[in-house]
């Protein structure tokens, strides 16, 4: 059937369509990707302050002194003192312990995707000291285990003593 005044597309405008949507695919991903990565790291902000918070309630119960706790452990099943089996008790979600963009699956096989700062086992929070920084702006609690975050300058996320968690390594007061 003929149609007056309809006209079909070529080939050529077809392949051109497909080539400008590719084109276009080609420079969202990259963005979709780094939002996808900037949203993880925010979530992993997220557990650390509630990280800290747990951390908060175990000072209210021992007299405001910090635990003597293993940096980390290297499977579950190894009996030591860490973040995971030492403030589960204070938390409700669980899910806190593994940060989103834990890629190696450390929370898995470890516990936790998050080192403790052993400097400062057994130490009373009115008096921490770390490397001779009493500044608890830049005493650095807990951190990620590995560079889980390419898209932020340093990598890594850590919660500070005075319990805010940030993107900036700043552990000493000249940062």
């Amino acid at each position: 059937m003929n149609h007056p005044g309809r006209r079909a597309f070529t080939l050529i405008e077809i392949i051109t369509v497909i080539a400008v949507i590719g084109i276009l695919a080609a420079f969202a991903y990259p963005v979709y990707q780094r939002v996808t990565a900037s949203a993880k790291a925010a979530a992993c902000l997220s557990n650390l302050r509630q990280l800290g918070m747990g951390l908060n309630a175990y000072l209210n119960e021992n007299d405001r002194k910090m635990p003597t706790l293993q940096i980390a452990r290297d499977n579950l099943s190894q009996n030591v003192p860490v973040i995971d089996n030492t403030f589960d008790k204070y938390l409700t979600d669980k899910g806190v312990f593994a940060c989103p963009a834990d890629n190696k699956n450390y929370a898995a096989t470890t516990g936790t995707s998050y080192f403790w700062n052993v400097a400062l086992n057994g130490q009373a929070v009115a008096s921490l000291n770390f490397l001779l920084v009493t500044d608890t702006t830049h005493i650095p609690i807990l951190s990620d285990k590995e560079g889980f975050h390419p898209y932020l300058q340093n990598k890594v996320n850590v919660l500070y003593a005075d319990g805010h968690a940030t993107k900036d390594v700043k552990f000493f007061t000249g940062n």
